[in-house]
């Protein structure tokens, strides 16, 4: 069996008893430089055996910009990678020492504590769920109070009535002449306050 079928049965969950998944504390915006790092000192080390998934959990988000509709992901765990491996003095040191890692989180100093395959499955469900239906970048909340930037009622505050994420539009109450005025607005039209 070469090292390359070893990653195959990790991936598959046939995994051997001792993978476990551990939490890596890496410098933010470089997740994921960290698992391209990791995966070339594996890959250099002939250490492939040792390792299963190495995962850095993101969601897709909808912004509206300039009128634009932009799909962008988002770090679920902004500053942090997912690793599967076999914690042993050599692999814990692979790790450890890859650029931009700053530690293990939880347990030891140099005993990490694993977490379950519940819980990474419950992240990589989440990652679906965002990917099948992305959530918008901003949320909106009925009654929240927000200002109009652009358009007939710049600078104008209202109040968030309705909110139709489908259209990326609002329906805010905006207090005009002293009475409350209902105004369809764009999603980018309005800031929160």
């Amino acid at each position: 069996m070469d090292s390359n079928d070893g990653t195959q049965a990790a991936a598959q969950g046939a995994a051997p008893s001792d993978l476990r998944w551990y939490i890596v504390h890496a410098y933010s915006g470089m997740e994921k430089a960290v698992e391209r790092n990791i995966r070339e000192r594996i890959a250099r080390a002939g250490m492939e055996a040792k390792f299963g998934r190495i995962l850095v959990p993101t969601e897709e988000v909808v912004e509206i910009k300039n009128g634009q509709r932009r799909t962008t992901e988002r770090r679920l765990f902004p500053g942090y990678v997912f690793v599967e491996m076999v914690m042993e003095d050599d692999t814990w040191h692979l790790v450890k020492h890859t650029s931009k890692v700053t530690g293990f989180v939880g347990g030891a100093r140099n005993r990490p504590a694993p977490i379950s395959e519940e819980e990474v499955q419950k992240i990589v469900s989440q990652m679906e769920e965002g990917t099948e239906k992305p959530r918008h970048k901003v949320e909106f909340m009925v009654g929240e109070l927000v200002r109009v930037k652009e358009g007939p009622f710049t600078d104008f505050n209202g109040t968030v009535e309705e909110v139709n994420y489908e259209k990326s539009r609002l329906r805010v109450s905006v207090m005009i002449f002293g009475r409350s005025t209902p105004v369809e607005l764009e999603f980018g039209q309005v800031e929160k306050t």
